[in-house]
């Protein structure tokens, strides 16, 4: 298999089965996302929920996009993966994939319902900050701190928002729904009014399909990430694109960028034009090697990688600035040239989609009574009814669309866990939320980022020091 020997093989396919577990495991551990409402108000019973909601987790891998992957993929910086030893390579991946599953699995035992988004970035950063140790070159920063910072602040955002929004939104439906049965517990047995249960099911099922365009995509980056590591001959560029497509896309940036006066910008802007004509430069010789992609050696392939996304940087800062004098026109097509330079690297095939697509499916059907539990019994005090399970999940569905929108990942846990924490104390105050439950979701969140830290590190330095 791609030229590995059978030993790597080996290892190779474990890797992959290690990161079609992570996701499989991602799934019974969200289910209780989208579930939970609809089984603790009588609408769906559990195995047509779970069900229905793996179906459109499937759906939302294919349908999300490939965004919040290469923000995952991104986290490690090129130097982390050119290591010429592939057998430090596997030790990085087992490090961080070993750590994810790890957490993911102790948290769901014990029905604490934990962030898998967190598990994972931690476990990046933390394979990413020992290599820093180790790596010859200490003028390099083996993380990628400004992906880490915005994808730190999604994940601690959107918890905050979601709390907020569906206080918010239950106010809303006190004020304008005049059907009061929304607003009291269901009935024990009996299924609720054909309309409730209409907006019930449309919110689980835009729950489940967000999730699975964010989580899913999270479980395709890391694929990437192995596939990158253990065989980048193959997976560092996208081989089946057209050089000649390149080739055009970079005369054209190259003529927007003419347009703009350097006099007009400030120190740091006219510091990126510059260091952005120098890498369209550079991304110009490296195409001249070959007119076919699979002709160009393993280290021709990197270093494309690295200006691609240095390219997508730079040109990221000049358009976010206010200075940069181009019109409307220019830089929407600026911007669309060069998030078609990045589609070099920012690919997924379809293989890898499908494999993450039927691990995440699967996963949500298998495991799930566990946080449904937490969530629908143990957040608040009372019985959860038909305006806090709608209400929940349409700020979740609402929050992760516009996270994955955006190219950010988003706990789809914390947002729900919190959205019903909010609906609660919309109904009868912070006296309705259950505190030991609240404090060991707390606990669990700020716990895992510097736990996922340390332990993937220091799993990254044994087994790179006995692989």
């Amino acid at each position: 298999m791609f030229g590995l020997d059978p030993t790597l093989t080996a290892l190779l396919i474990f890797c992959i089965t290690l990161a079609c577990a992570f996701e499989f495991i991602n799934g019974f551990h969200d289910t209780a996302n989208a579930v939970a409402t609809v089984i603790y108000t009588n609408s769906l019973k559990p195995w047509v929920a779970v069900t229905w909601s793996a179906i459109w987790n499937a759906i939302g891998v294919f349908a999300g996009g490939i965004a919040v992957a290469m923000g995952i993929s991104n986290l490690l910086p090129v130097e982390v993966l050119t290591d010429t030893n592939i057998h430090h390579n596997i030790a990085l991946i087992l490090s961080l994939l070993l750590t994810a599953i790890a957490w993911n699995l102790g948290t769901w035992y014990y029905g604490i319902p934990c962030s898998s988004s967190h598990t994972l970035v931690g476990s990046i950063l933390g394979v990413g900050l020992a290599y820093s140790f180790i790596a010859e070159n200490k003028s390099v920063s083996y993380v990628n701190w400004s992906k880490a910072t915005d994808i730190g602040m999604s994940l601690i955002l959107s918890p905050l928002v979601g709390f907020s929004l569906a206080i918010v939104l239950m106010y809303i439906l006190r004020q304008v729904v005049r059907n009061k049965i929304i607003f009291k517990e269901p009935n024990t047995n009996n299924p609720p009014p054909t309309w409730i249960r209409a907006i019930l099911l449309l919110t689980c099922t835009g729950v489940s399909f967000s999730h699975g365009s964010n989580d899913g995509q999270k479980g395709v980056g890391l694929m990437m990430l192995v596939m990158i590591a253990i065989v980048p001959s193959y997976f560092a560029i996208n081989q089946e694109a057209d050089v000649n497509q390149y080739r055009n896309k970079l005369v054209e940036v190259r003529q927007i960028l003419a347009k703009a006066d350097i006099n007009q910008l400030n120190t740091n802007d006219s510091f990126e034009l510059v260091k952005m004509n120098v890498l369209l430069g550079e991304m110009q010789q490296q195409l001249n090697v070959a007119d076919n992609f699979l002709a160009f050696r393993e280290e021709e392939q990197f270093a494309l990688r690295k200006t691609a996304i240095l390219i997508g940087k730079s040109s990221k800062k000049l358009l976010e600035s206010d200075y940069l004098n181009l019109s409307a026109m220019d830089k929407k097509k600026l911007k669309g040239d060069v998030a078609s330079l990045k589609s070099l690297t920012d690919y997924a095939p379809y293989w890898i989609i499908l494999l993450i697509s039927l691990s995440l499916g699967l996963g949500t059907m298998i495991g799930w009574k566990r946080i449904v539990k937490t969530i629908g019994e143990k957040i608040g005090k009372q019985h959860l009814t038909y305006a806090q399970g709608a209400s929940s999940e349409l700020v979740a569905a609402g929050t992760i669309g516009l996270s994955t929108w955006l190219g950010l990942p988003v706990s789809t846990t914390q947002v729900l866990s919190s959205g019903i924490a909010g609906s609660m104390v919309a109904s009868r105050g912070i006296k309705n939320l259950q505190k030991n439950t609240i404090k060991s979701i707390f606990i669990a969140w700020i716990l895992t980022l510097p736990v996922t830290v340390i332990m993937a590190g220091g799993l990254f330095l044994l087994f790179r020091a006995i692989i």
